[in-house]
């Protein structure tokens, strides 16, 4: 999942004014007062960005859910069954599940979700990286057919879906949103039915003014935990959380490193209410490797190679979040404590820059970084790196601005040399970040980092069954990745929260994420 923490802080959990609990009057069980972002698309299908998913997974749902665990567990579909080699998955689906219009869900409701996901009309950039693993997707998204040959509706409440080789991971990615399913008589109307979506999630959408506020109410025919909350409010862009939190006018709020003495000050009035939980994310910068000059491995790895990590880490965030040297985050299975990172070593990167095509600094042609924002100051992390590269290098770097949707959706086609990314695991899998993020074929290589042989080793590691010798594959070719200076790793992402002590269960998972139906209010 696409991370836009480099603009905005992933989590913008906050109470509105008490003066706007008078103007609305408070439904049972509560209202829960949130700060948020517009959401770019609640279209599941097409929706690949952190903001996004914070309001879709309230709104639709799918065949399976992540756990507490982080494991596929039954959501619609109550049980499933797999084949003895590993490549049909016979889902039962529970048979009280409703749109919020009232009308049953039933197996023909995912093909046609699925079906729609995979066709190019739809415009998903997710569905080839989620659903790509099932039979007959590839054929769908190249135009080559109107349905997926790999699902197949036995009954109303049995879904047959036959994948291309057993993957231990199948389960998981249908647990992101490509996978949920939509309803045909909400989305044919037009391309922006999702501003009033007919979702099976635990919240209904009730309001949305653009720039303003979303509201959500709870679903009373969820088939699932119903919310002890009558209703969400986000208040949209409405000002600083942490002021907000500060003067008693909001109930959550995220932390950055800029208030960080204030709220782990044992003797102040944040210390007691802060909660700190560890995130499956990495952030880095990403290079073209199509283009000059990161087409040279040389001039990658010298750019790595130029950047203190240690100290961006401990200035800039306050050693809030945890230097990168490779690409998976500490709690994924297969992270490599031994993994030889590219660490700090300015004349060795100098002799790089010497050795490769270009032979000096001079040598290179003008270098333009790609990053999210409306034209206003980049961030002090990307800044702190520009001017490492201009310190130890002698590199002047050029930072283009891209309005958040186009950057998010479309970087692919708009990068310069380089761009700062973040991602969020979707699933805890190594897969999620090497094989989606850098596999040669992947939609989401944003960089285009081309090497056969990891490659090769990803799609051996992705169908071997045997765990450990999976996590060595998947080991080997991030060490191959990094000796590559596929991206440049900068570092691993914690969250820090305040919560009023009267709001319970809000239970942020390692995605960033929370199911704000587990969500209450005791006053």
């Amino acid at each position: 999942m696409v991370s836009v923490v480099l603009m905005f802080s992933l989590l913008n959990g906050c109470q509105l004014l008490e003066v706007d609990e008078l103007l609305n009057p408070v439904s049972e069980g509560g209202v829960l007062n949130l700060y948020g972002i517009d959401p770019h698309t609640l279209d599941p299908a097409i929706s690949g960005d952190a903001t996004s998913h914070e309001y879709v997974i309230q709104l639709f749902s799918g065949l399976v859910a992540l756990d507490d665990n982080l494991e596929p567990a039954p959501d619609i579909a109550h049980d499933w069954t797999v084949s003895d080699d590993g490549r049909t998955y016979t889902f039962e689906l529970r048979q009280d599940v409703r749109f919020h219009d009232g009308r049953e869900v039933k197996a023909e409701d995912f093909k046609y979700s699925w079906d729609r996901a995979a066709d190019p009309d739809t415009g998903s950039l997710t569905a080839a990286s989620y659903l790509g693993d099932i039979v007959g997707v590839s054929e769908v998204l190249a135009g080559e057919s109107n349905e997926i040959s790999g699902v197949r509706v036995v009954d109303d409440y049995t879904l047959e879906v036959t994948i291309d080789a057993p993957k231990s991971y199948f389960l998981s990615k249908l647990t992101y949103p490509t996978a949920y399913v939509v309803d045909s008589n909400n989305v044919r109307p037009g391309r922006n039915w999702w501003s009033k979506p007919n979702g099976t999630g635990s919240f209904k959408l009730k309001e949305w003014s653009e720039g303003s506020r979303l509201v959500l109410e709870r679903n009373d025919q969820y088939y699932g935990k119903l919310a002890e909350i009558g209703s969400i409010v986000f208040n949209i862009l409405s000002g600083v959380p942490m002021n907000m939190y500060e003067t008693g006018q909001i109930d959550i709020a995220s932390t950055s490193a800029t208030y960080m003495d204030r709220v782990t000050d044992k003797a102040g009035p944040f210390h007691e209410e802060l909660v700190t939980i560890p995130e499956l994310s990495f952030f880095y910068i990403g290079f073209n490797a199509t283009k000059p000059p990161f087409d040279d491995v040389n001039i990658r790895r010298a750019f790595s190679q130029a950047i203190d990590k240690d100290k961006l880490v401990s200035l800039v965030f306050r050693d809030t979040m945890e230097q990168a040297d490779g690409i998976l985050p500490p709690g994924i299975p297969g992270f490599n404590e031994a993994l030889s990172g590219l660490g700090l070593d300015v004349d060795g990167a100098k002799e790089l820059i010497r050795k490769s095509k270009y032979g000096s600094v001079a040598g290179l042609p003008p270098i333009t970084l790609t990053t999210i924002g409306w034209g206003g100051l980049i961030s002090r992390d990307l800044e702190s790196v520009i001017h490492e590269w201009r310190q130890n290098l002698g590199v002047e770097v050029t930072v283009r601005q891209l309005e958040p949707e186009r950057f998010l959706y479309h970087l692919k086609t708009e990068k310069d040399e380089m761009f700062d990314m973040g991602w969020i695991a979707d699933y805890p899998h190594p897969q999620d970040f090497l094989e989606i993020l850098f596999h040669s074929q992947s939609e989401t290589n944003y960089g285009e980092y081309n090497n056969p042989k990891v490659d090769a080793l990803l799609e051996r590691a992705g169908v071997e069954l045997d765990r450990e010798l999976s996590l060595v594959l998947y080991q080997e070719a991030e060490q191959m990745m990094v000796d590559d200076a596929a991206c440049l790793p900068l570092w691993f992402g914690r969250n820090f929260v305040l919560v009023k002590p009267y709001v319970k269960g809000y239970d942020l998972n390692p995605m960033g994420l929370v199911k704000l139906n587990s969500v209450s209010i005791d006053r």
